[in-house]
């Protein structure tokens, strides 16, 4: 029996995109694979936990509608088991565009029903069958089943990511859980599994009770109002804030599916409306309103991985039609504790700027990752550079979206062509394939040039 796949870290590769390509989702109907009506079976692996602070949808684990969580596949790449196209996947490679569906799938549920055991090899390694050497049989875990939400994406360079349109990464916690005839299976991992086939489809939240709750990013701030939305009944495709009485398009927050930047009522408030369209494109609860604030506790800025915030509500049409969706200048936040912080409870700087380093994808041997850098300061910066020392003995492969060099452990990064503009704000990003070790640099900085 070979071992499952194991995923640890955020493996929702947010992979880099400068501000000027930053693109909104592209709609379900764009997908390469269709979006499936009615079961559909693939094969099944699974991973220990969300990376931190954030899934892929934008939230920490513990925020989750539910324990039972999977990822889907964020790319459709048969046979490409090297290339990690940049994401949000814009409209001109929607051919690559998996069941992830850039985020648009977040937050949904799905029923999850076991099928056949392998008897054979089944490891998903590139360009080899899936359980070669062996068939698919039944036995007496086959037909259990399990509700479980979409928190995450699987963009690794593996034949089950890649290969395989209806591929589902699983909770690990989550296999003992499946039920057959009214009872959990209890033992079906590690010794019965062997990256089973499983037949699934999308549903809408069991039990659904209550309203949406809503909480803030780390680093969110008047400036950069990011907010993430859960215990959704169908869903999420969309976040409308209401700024100088028009109803406008929020931007989702890279392809983080449950977190979307906002405005707020007024320019430079702390004071916010919104209202949030389902999986179906339709206005939850009859487009009611909810109102909040930056909450008190984040000081100006929200260091937590998530703050929750209390909300008041309005049912009933919105006050003025809406206004047409314009793009947030910005994408990701800065969610590692390795990042200069955001100043909190002062004025932004004059000049200034901060570089947030994360992992997007790891494997044995290496990994990838994205340093976003962000203009802290009042005015325009026209170039920046970062600075990053790792902690052993990692090599930079290949990079993107940056000038960059390595001396010894000292990476250096200056801005590309085409992304050294930032207005105040804004942010873009480089990434890099790294041979090595996954471990934190110990030093990432960023300075205006």
């Amino acid at each position: 029996m070979t071992p499952s796949r194991h995923r640890a870290g955020l493996l929702a590769a947010l992979t880099a995109v400068a501000a000027l390509l930053l693109v909104l989702p592209l709609p379900v109907g764009a997908l390469a694979v269709p979006e499936p009506t009615t079961p559909v079976t693939g094969n099944a692996t699974h991973f220990d936990a969300l990376g931190a602070p954030y899934g892929g949808c934008g939230l920490p684990q513990a925020e989750l509608d539910a324990p039972d969580f999977v990822a889907l596949n964020a790319y459709d790449l048969p046979g490409d088991y090297s290339s990690y196209p940049m994401r949000p996947i814009p409209a001109s490679q929607a051919a690559k565009i998996g069941l992830w569906n850039n985020g648009l799938n977040c937050g949904r549920f799905v029923r999850v029903t076991v099928g056949d055991y392998c008897t054979g090899v089944n490891d998903g390694a590139p360009g080899q069958p899936f359980c070669r050497n062996g068939s698919w049989t039944a036995d007496a875990y086959s037909g259990a089943t399990l509700t479980m939400v979409v928190a995450d994406s699987c963009g690794d360079g593996n034949a089950w990511c890649r290969d395989d349109p209806y591929h589902l990464d699983l909770s690990t916690a989550s296999l003992n859980r499946f039920v057959r005839n009214g009872t959990p299976v209890g033992d079906m991992n590690p010794t019965h599994w062997n990256n089973r086939h499983v037949s699934w489809s999308f549903v809408p939240a069991p039990n659904y009770s209550g309203d949406i709750r809503i909480g803030f990013m780390k680093g969110a701030q008047r400036y950069w109002p990011a907010i993430a939305v859960s215990h959704l009944a169908n869903g999420i495709h969309g976040v409308e804030y209401l700024a100088g009485g028009v109803w406008t398009a929020a931007t989702m927050n890279s392809d983080m599916g449950q977190s979307y930047v906002i405005g707020a009522t007024a320019a430079g408030g702390t004071d916010f409306q919104i209202r949030v369209r389902d999986a179906a494109g339709a206005l939850i609860n009859d487009g009611r309103v909810y109102r909040f604030a930056l909450p008190a506790s984040c000081g100006g800025t929200c260091s937590a991985a998530y703050t929750r915030v209390d909300y008041t509500t309005s049912d009933g049409p919105a006050p003025t039609p809406t206004g047409t969706p314009t793009a947030t200048p910005t994408a990701t936040p800065p969610v590692t504790p390795t990042a200069t912080p955001t100043p909190t409870g002062t004025p932004a700087p004059v000049t200034g700027c901060s570089a947030a380093y994360r992992v997007t994808g790891s494997w044995s041997g290496g990994f990838q990752a994205e340093v976003t850098v962000r203009n802290l300061g009042v005015g325009a910066i026209t170039g920046w550079a970062t600075a990053l020392t790792f902690a052993g003995s990692q090599q930079v492969a290949s990079s993107w979206s940056a000038t960059v060099s390595q001396s010894g452990r000292q990476v250096t990064a200056t801005n590309a062509a085409y992304n050294g503009s930032l207005i105040p704000g804004a942010t873009t990003s480089w990434g890099m394939v790294v041979t090595g070790d996954n471990q934190p640099p110990t030093v990432v900085t960023c300075a205006v040039r």
